[in-house]
């Protein structure tokens, strides 16, 4: 029986340089349900303290502005739930089915959009409290401070690197 021999493909540090592309996709699959987890609870745990404050009773107290930031901040962490939470249901109506590359794709997506989402819930919450505990136009400032550093760490950040790392000449040019 004659063996065949898997195509090399470059491998992030670390992995085998020997890696096939199935391999590959089910690492893949795994580091997103690994990072999913972590945003799900996150998400679900703000989610809950969220719904809870419409009924202190401060929350009639509030002026007509914070209604509005408050319902966006939560019609925005209901949407994030939603999108962290799609790739479980993706794989389970999906799987067996031999759709994993599709899946990771899809998965990859939703994990993109549902961390947007949560940047926005947590901007709106923090603007909502800010805006009640900080005089004048300091809490939107600083709001769009911590926005800015959502912005850089988690998308700019990331895009950088990877563009530096596609400028690097591969190991057989150098």
């Amino acid at each position: 029986m004659a063996m065949t021999a898997r195509p090399a493909t470059p491998a992030p540090e670390g992995l085998d340089a020997e890696e096939s592309p199935r391999e590959r996709v089910n690492r893949r699959w795994n580091e997103i349900m690994q990072e999913t987890r972590v945003a799900q609870t996150g998400v679900q745990i703000l989610f809950g303290f969220l719904l809870s404050v419409a009924f202190t009773p401060r929350f009639h107290g509030l002026d007509t502005f914070d209604h509005v930031v408050y319902v966006l901040t939560v019609v925005f962490g209901a949407s994030a739930t939603a999108a962290l939470i799609a790739p479980v249901s993706i794989h389970r109506f999906l799987s067996g089915q031999r759709m994993k590359d599709e899946t990771v794709e899809i998965a990859h997506r939703f994990m993109m959009c549902g961390m947007a989402l949560l940047a926005l819930t947590l901007g709106c919450a923090l603007l909502l409290i800010l805006h009640v505990v900080v005089p004048g136009l300091l809490a939107e400032l600083l709001v769009g401070v911590v926005m800015l550093w959502f912005v850089l760490s988690w998308y700019a950040l990331p895009l950088w690197l990877r563009r530096r790392a596609a400028r690097r000449p591969e190991p057989d040019e150098a």
